[in-house]
């Protein structure tokens, strides 16, 4: 038997080998060897051979040459090494027949966005950065890949919505993405199931999302087989399930994933042995969720709350349409907000959820409502400086129950709640569920006692409101006074450093984390939530240099914290040894040569920059904890810091956002350029795409003449 699961596995890959080679050669002879090979929005060219054989490929001829490469690798020898070497080069090959798709047509599966889009395919550099805030802080705790139909429809819906409720990234492959069609499910990036393609050569594009995590996280070189192999197995918890009858093809991709370090489960019997937490064949497919979890070591810490529908972070990208709503909450047209506060404990009794005002059900269904909850929290550890901090989880709190959308903060939120999570229950005291849960897990070292009060109604909250906002001005104006220069310590954190093993951020008041979503007072809860977490204290007592930023005491720290990979790091400057950055940052800017000034762009962002690279392209000049002078990875909030590139010049260099990353940022842009220059309107000097978008950078420079940006008269960069 054992010999045969060989010979499934060498037929498979012949099999795919045989695919990758008929449809490369009809490629090359309908266009021609000279014709484009390009994948769209990623400068990792065709990821599994660039990671694998070392490789570019960017024309058709290219990816006819790397046929030779890929069959030397499928090796026929009766040794688990060639089974598993043949498994990889199987997952190449099924790159190489999604690869043509993509030369003969830059959508084949349809416009991103698009309601006739069936199935996902290629997936963006921008959607594999989207995964790594959620993979460091747990929300995505692991992947898994289910390959064929279930034996019914609703089996196929009952695994899916169990591992989402897990927080398990699904993609689908085959029979299975029919089913989950046919049970109504909700799929797409944003709620993290994702039907990838019909056919068993999708996983290609499972496969290159896998090996460029590995180079944009983990600074892995293409050609280092051995590189990826050892990421893959310690750093991304991934497993396989394939329902019977399972075929020569599929046995060969499960080879290759298990050469990743990603578990099979199948219930196939036929000419297969199972290799413990390999290779796991069980008949109970009910089972496979706990089965797939214990096989790549994946321990879930679960917070039970008391709310009639489903709690899972693979929620908090659902969207709510109007059609679908039992109510809007809206605090653009009615009195709404959410505020935390601090109280004795005298004054708070744990556990009290009260809703004073009519509930849901005594509400029109599709009616806006004003509504406002108050979080009261008492704790001997408790700080006022923590009530933001604790307002900010509320988007993510209250967007992860199934049924619940939540945008804004402050007084600015907008809250729907489906008619599906209506009929299933869920009212507004089920707010305050969530709220009293979270905030009492999240934030057990400070929070003794918690308490939602939860008002419905235009006459109460238009008071309340006025009283909330006087709160969040006062808070502003202490965050206004807080600089670099007046705290006594910072901060580092390295939670990324699950994906990015040498990769530290220093968080400042006026420089956040990269990934846009650990401020400095973030990083002081962090570390006092948990003294030994990723966030410690760092001193800054020993300046070696105030201009760009360098303190002896943060190189240990770092050099430390890197475990030697990294020596030096400035706070302020763009080229004398910047941040390094992880790979999940919101932005992220370079060196425009012509005007001497700073490009900006964003993940969002698929276009062209006037460096001639989009997002990705620069993107992937950093990360990885690498320092790459002239690049660098950020947050879209310290665009506007007063110390954004400070050493070179600050705000002023700045030349060219993308429009919608302008808007975002424009008003506080403005206000810092106001200050610093005595510029009024300073956003209306910055190019975007509309007034500068054929990526020329003597338009460009046309257009910064015209509006007299300062940047015009600043030295050159002293590159």
């Amino acid at each position: 038997m054992a010999r045969h699961l060989f010979d499934r596995v060498f037929c498979g890959s012949d099999e795919m080998f045989a695919k990758a080679e008929a449809e490369v050669n009809k490629l090359a002879a309908e266009l021609g060897t000279s014709a484009p090979m390009v994948m769209p929005s990623t400068a990792y060219f065709l990821s599994c051979i660039y990671a694998y054989i070392g490789k570019k490929v960017t024309t058709v001829g290219e990816l006819q040459e790397a046929l030779a490469d890929v069959k030397a690798m499928m090796l026929r020898e009766p040794r688990t090494n060639s089974i598993f070497q043949s498994g990889v080069g199987t997952a190449i090959a099924a790159e190489m027949i999604e690869a043509c798709k993509y030369a003969r047509d830059p959508a084949p599966y349809g416009e991103a966005g698009s309601p006739d889009r069936k199935y996902w395919g290629h997936m963006t550099d921008a959607e594999v950065r989207e995964l790594g805030v959620p993979l460091v802080t747990g929300d995505i705790p692991g992947f898994v890949v289910i390959i064929g139909p279930a034996p019914t429809t609703e089996e196929a819906a009952a695994l899916i919505k169990g591992y989402q409720s897990r927080g398990i990234f699904v993609f689908l492959i085959g029979g299975i993405i029919d089913q989950a069609y046919e049970a109504g499910l909700s799929m797409g990036f944003p709620v993290r199931v994702v039907p990838v393609g019909q056919d068993i050569w999708a996983v290609g594009h499972v496969i290159s999302l896998v090996v460029r995590a590995a180079m944009i996280f983990g600074n892995i070189q293409p050609g280092d087989c051995d590189g990826f192999h050892r990421y893959t197995f310690d750093r991304i918890n991934a497993f396989v399930n394939a329902f019977k009858p399972v075929n020569d093809i599929t046995v060969a991709c499960g080879a290759g994933a298990i050469k990743l370090g990603f578990p099979v489960i199948t219930n196939d019997h036929d000419d297969m042995w199972a290799v413990p937490k390999s290779l796991i064949i069980y008949d109970d497919y009910n089972d496979w969720i706990d089965t797939s979890l214990e096989a790549r070591g994946i321990k879930l810490k679960i917070t039970k709350i008391d709310i009639p529908v489903a709690y899972s972070s693979a929620f908090e990208g659902e969207v709510i349409r109007k059609a679908d709503m039992q109510v809007d909450i809206y605090g653009a047209k009615v009195d709404c907000f959410e505020l935390v506060q601090t109280k004795e404990a005298a004054d708070v009794e744990d556990h009290k959820i009260e809703v004073v005002g009519p509930e849901l059900d005594e509400l029109e269904v599709g009616s806006m409502a004003s509504l406002s909850y108050t979080i009261e929290v008492a704790g001997k550890a408790m700080q006022p400086d923590f009530e933001p901090v604790m307002e900010r989880k509320i988007h993510a709190f209250l967007n992860c129950a199934e049924g619940v959308m939540h945008t804004g903060q402050r007084d600015m939120i907008r809250i729907r709640i489906s008619k599906a999570a209506f009929d299933a229950g869920f009212r507004f005291k089920h707010i305050g569920e969530i709220l009293y849960a979270k905030i009492k897990s999240e934030f057990e070292a400070v929070v003794d006692k918690c308490q939602v009060k939860i008002v419905v109604g235009e006459e109460k909250n238009n008071e309340l409101r006025k009283g909330a906002n006087k709160v969040f001005d006062a808070r502003d104006e202490r965050l206004k006074s807080m600089t670099d220069e007046s705290v006594p310590v910072f901060y580092s954190c390295i939670m990324c450093q699950a994906f990015s093993p040498s990769h530290v951020c220093i968080v400042t008041p006026e420089r956040l984390g990269l990934c846009g979503a650990v401020s400095w007072l973030d990083a002081k809860a962090t570390y006092e939530l948990d003294p030994n977490g990723p966030c410690q204290v760092v001193t800054k007592e020993r300046c070696l240099d105030e201009r760009v930023g360098r303190y002896e005491d943060i190189d240990e720290v770092l050099c430390d914290l890197s475990h030697g990979a990294l020596e030096h790091v400035t706070l302020y400057s763009l080229f004398e040894d910047p941040m390094t950055s992880c790979g999940c940052f919101e932005c992220i800017c370079g060196v425009e040569p012509c005007s001497m000034g700073v490009v900006i762009t964003c993940r969002e962002f698929a276009g062209m920059t006037p460096l001639g690279m989009t997002f990705s392209e620069m993107a992937s000049m950093t990360g990885g904890g690498v320092q790459t002078p002239g690049f660098m990875g950020h947050g879209k909030h310290f665009i506007a810091s007063k110390k954004f590139l400070k050493a070179e010049g600050g705000l002023a260099r700045l030349v060219w956002l993308p429009s919608e990353l302008k808007e975002q940022v424009k008003d506080k842009v403005n206000e810092t350029a106001k200050e610093l220059y005595g510029i009024e309107n300073f956003c209306d000097m910055i190019a975007d795409e509309n007034s500068c978008g054929s990526g020329d950078p003597e338009e460009l420079l046309t257009f910064l003449s015209e509006v007299g940006h300062p940047v015009l008269g600043l030295e050159p960069f002293d590159m």
